[in-house]
């Protein structure tokens, strides 16, 4: 099956829009109790495909729990050195850290077996065409990355600031009033 027939079922399994929303001016991100609509970026729409491909490659449901584990896998795989996409993998790796630590560090030492989709410089067109399992090979690395408790530590920290960061921010503008 091709990656495009793939992420087509992931898409109606899902019930998500036509190419994960990608053509969308906006898109939801869900929490428990709410929702919140967030202007769809041009970064965004450029790399939802890839996010997307990754769930497919680690059959991740789109929870929290599938994005813990997806956040992490990016994390390990350098998905950071892309901003403004890496405070993204950063945020939500910090979010769900606190709600699925366990996904989080499956995700992250999963990744270590692997580059980012991102890196391999292969247009969306030739990706989409490719089989699944072909992907999956191209991306796997010749020799893992060891696992480092104090680099994951580090990361963990990081994306736990960057998801704190707008709640301390409106916590110091509040006792400056």
């Amino acid at each position: 099956m091709t990656v495009s027939e793939k992420l087509n079922e992931f898409y109606i399994h899902n019930n998500l829009d036509k190419n994960g929303g990608e053509d969308n001016p906006f898109f939801y991100l869900k929490f428990r109790f709410f929702s919140l609509k967030l202007p769809n970026s041009d970064f965004r729409k450029k790399a939802v495909y890839i996010h997307d491909i990754q769930h497919i490659l680690f059959d991740c449901d789109i929870t929290w729990k599938g994005e813990g584990f997806i956040a992490g896998w990016e994390i390990a795989t350098k998905m950071w050195k892309h901003f403004p996409l890496g405070i993204m993998s950063l945020w939500a790796m910090g979010f769900s850290f606190f709600n699925y630590p366990k996904e989080v560090l499956r995700g992250y030492k999963m990744g270590l077996k692997y580059k980012g989709i991102i890196d391999t410089l292969i247009t969306k067109e030739k990706i989409l065409s490719m089989p699944v399992n072909e992907v999956n090979n191209l991306i796997l690395k010749d020799v893992p990355s060891k696992f480092n408790l104090l680099y994951y530590s580090f990361w963990v920290l990081i994306s736990a600031f960057v998801f704190l960061a707008p709640v301390l921010l409106i916590v110091i503008i509040w006792f400056l009033i």
